[in-house]
């Protein structure tokens, strides 16, 4: 038994890394700043608002909690603020016509191809069996009640989309269970890396201070060493293995829906334009691809 749900728990993550760049790509592509722009939201705005509008009109905190590893001050610097720029309609309108305009630009006429009408079935296959399950899962639910799109490209990323925030959401159950709040979350992540620890604490907006109290903390608890390179204890890695692990096992429900046959299918379908988004947008994720 534990040997099936291991393989269940790779097979599940090798899918949902593959698919990952399909929406992803919403989150740096210049369509979505421009859609964003239009309604007046710019810069930080237009990443919490967007994410966080299948919410309602979310307070700061409530975005605090589902969104977990960012600064709440960067939070409420925009958040509820946001709301009366644009309502969460328009936000989510304009973030679904982005990731329209973004797909039709980098993917071309695939868009309308029968591979692409093959991989949006199988993922929506996928993500249609995490819908009975929202418990505990906040942004997943949210996102869950928005409606589907029509064209296959756009039901690819909205499946997808429900994935992601299934994931995440269970994550974010797992990081509360290993005692990591959100700051101490982003050292353990760039601990592991690939992302480099600047990276994380800057577009996250914590400060060096901040960051190095944080750093202090997980010392003091036994999961990084001592001295300036930020590196694991032999506790500290196997902890954020299993938080990894544990991550997997919560998020692997809708693969093991589908089952491996078809998650390899939809892996070969999707690769092609997974790497054609990474390439463009997000190029620190072509080598895990």
């Amino acid at each position: 038994m534990q040997m099936k749900e291991e393989l269940a728990s790779a097979y599940a993550r090798a899918t949902w890394n593959m698919v990952e760049p399909i929406h992803g790509a919403v989150y740096f592509a210049p369509e979505a700043r421009a859609r964003y722009a239009e309604l007046g939201v710019d810069g930080t705005a237009g990443y919490f608002g967007s994410r966080a509008a299948a919410l309602g009109p979310a307070s700061a905190e409530l975005v605090i909690a589902t969104f977990y590893n960012f600064n709440p001050e960067r939070v409420r610097s925009v958040v509820p603020a946001v709301w009366r720029t644009a309502s969460p309609e328009k936000l989510l309108a304009a973030r679904l016509a982005a990731a329209d305009a973004t797909l039709r630009r980098i993917l071309g006429s695939a868009v309308q191809s029968p591979r692409m009408e093959r991989a949006a079935e199988l993922a929506r296959e996928a993500a249609g069996a995490t819908l009975p399950h929202p418990q505990g899962r906040p942004l997943f639910a949210a996102h869950a009640a928005l409606p589907w799109p029509r064209e296959p490209h756009l039901a690819l990323w909205h499946a997808q989309t429900l994935l992601r925030e299934f994931r995440g959401d269970g994550h974010i159950t797992t990081l509360l269970g290993a005692g990591l709040d959100g700051i101490e979350a982003l050292v353990t992540h760039a601990a592991a890396g690939p992302v480099t620890a600047e990276a994380l604490r800057r577009t996250r907006a914590w400060s060096e201070e901040q960051w190095a109290r944080a750093v202090q903390r997980l010392h003091e608890r036994g999961w990084l060493t001592e001295g300036p390179a930020l590196a694991f204890t032999p506790e500290g890695r196997e902890r954020r293995e299993r938080v990894e692990h544990t991550t997997d096992e919560l998020s692997a429900l809708p693969y093991v829906a589908i089952g491996p046959e078809k998650c390899a299918e939809l892996r070969r379908l999707v690769r092609p334009y997974s790497l054609a988004l990474a390439e463009e947008l997000l190029p620190w994720r072509v080598g895990s691809l």
